[in-house]
């Protein structure tokens, strides 16, 4: 296997306000963009060419990667002028592919970190002469997710909607986001219209009688969708507990990239990245939380779990937990900001005007 389609089209709108000026999948994790991390591990696991189906904020992609070689892969991008979903995105780049009709062609979703074992997958493709093969990845509480059945071969019974019922959870697998594609399947999907590989062309291949295989890889996995699991996948790969090779710098309790400055007496923790540009000023507490290139962290202030966005301010002694600060917001200092919140770009909070507790 030589080739993979990387659907990175989103527009990432559970993840607003860190979307809007950057599309999803080029939102730094661990100090770079989180598509560097997918696209070294595919490289590793053999992959050589790649095609990146892009539709939301789409110029970003070529500037930033090129052709691809400075990964040691050559890299193609396509845009979809209309949103075409995940199995019509996937037929909008077939034209680019070199695979002849039998070979396996990888796919897998932009937002997802994962330590999937991919030779393993194409393997099991290989092995199995499954139509498409889909990691599935087993979870404790599968009532959020589409759940996928297979028999005691691995081969997928059914694909199910979400439960809503205990009755209805007949498993705890669920689709993981990384597929293996005979190319001719690729090449079925109808061209130009929205097309759901998870709604239409899987169920669809079920009901033709077609091979679906799954393999069940429960390494780490994780669903970037929401600020608060992007900031933890970020830690994750500081702290060494999701495998990447593009992380830049040894795994530990804090990631500083070259240009950053953190003051000697402040504290960081927990897989917290300082960004390019960032300065950290005396006694500031930050423990697993994104600090992005150019924002200022200033003396007192305590951060958890929080994302501060590009040339965000954050002022003396404020203190934020589970929050997203726009690119450019600044917070003021004595604010205090609890879980969920999330000021939008360019937004100004003055000194101690959100406030959860007492400021006695």
């Amino acid at each position: 296997m030589t080739e993979a389609i990387l659907l990175v089209g989103g527009k990432g709108t559970r993840l607003r306000p860190l979307t809007v000026h950057t599309p999803k999948p080029m939102v730094p994790a661990a100090g770079v963009p989180f598509l560097t991390h997918q696209l070294a591990r595919a490289r590793a696991a053999g992959v050589e060419h790649i095609v990146l189906a892009t539709s939301y904020l789409a110029e970003v992609f070529e500037p930033y990667f090129g052709d691809g070689s400075a990964l040691g892969l050559h890299l193609e991008y396509v845009t979809e002028e209309e949103p075409l979903g995940t199995g019509g995105a996937i037929r909008n780049v077939a034209s680019r592919l070199h695979s002849g009709p039998d070979d396996p062609v990888l796919i897998f979703n932009g937002d997802i970190l994962t330590g999937l074992d991919i030779r393993a997958l194409v393997d099991t493709h290989e092995t199995t002469g499954a139509d498409v093969s889909l990691h599935l990845t087993k979870v404790t509480d599968p009532r959020a997710y589409g759940l996928v059945p297979t028999d005691a071969t691995g081969r997928v019974l059914a694909f199910l909607e979400k439960p809503q019922t205990p009755e209805e959870i007949v498993t705890d697998q669920i689709n993981a986001g990384a597929y293996v594609f005979r190319r001719s399947v690729i090449d079925s999907i109808p061209l130009d219209r929205p097309v759901s590989v998870e709604r239409e062309t899987f169920p669809g291949l079920l009901s033709a009688g077609a091979h679906l295989q799954g393999m069940v890889d429960s390494t780490y996995w994780l669903d970037l969708g929401t600020p608060a699991a992007f900031v933890r996948g970020s830690a994750d790969l500081v702290l060494g507990r999701a495998p990447s090779p593009a992380v830049p710098g040894r795994c530990g309790d804090r990631l500083v990239l070259p240009t950053a400055r953190v003051a000697s007496d402040a504290k960081l923790s927990g897989g917290t990245v300082v960004g390019e540009g960032a300065f950290v000023a005396e006694g500031a507490r930050i423990f697993g939380s994104t600090i992005l290139p150019g924002a200022v962290i200033e003396p007192g202030a305590v951060i958890t779990d929080s994302l501060i966005g590009t040339r965000a301010r954050v002022g003396r002694r404020s203190v934020l937990t589970g929050t997203v600060i726009g690119d450019g917001a600044v917070i003021g200092p004595d604010n205090e900001l609890l879980e969920g919140a999330r000021i939008w770009c360019d937004a100004r909070i003055p000194a101690g005007a959100v406030r959860f507790s007492s400021d006695q």
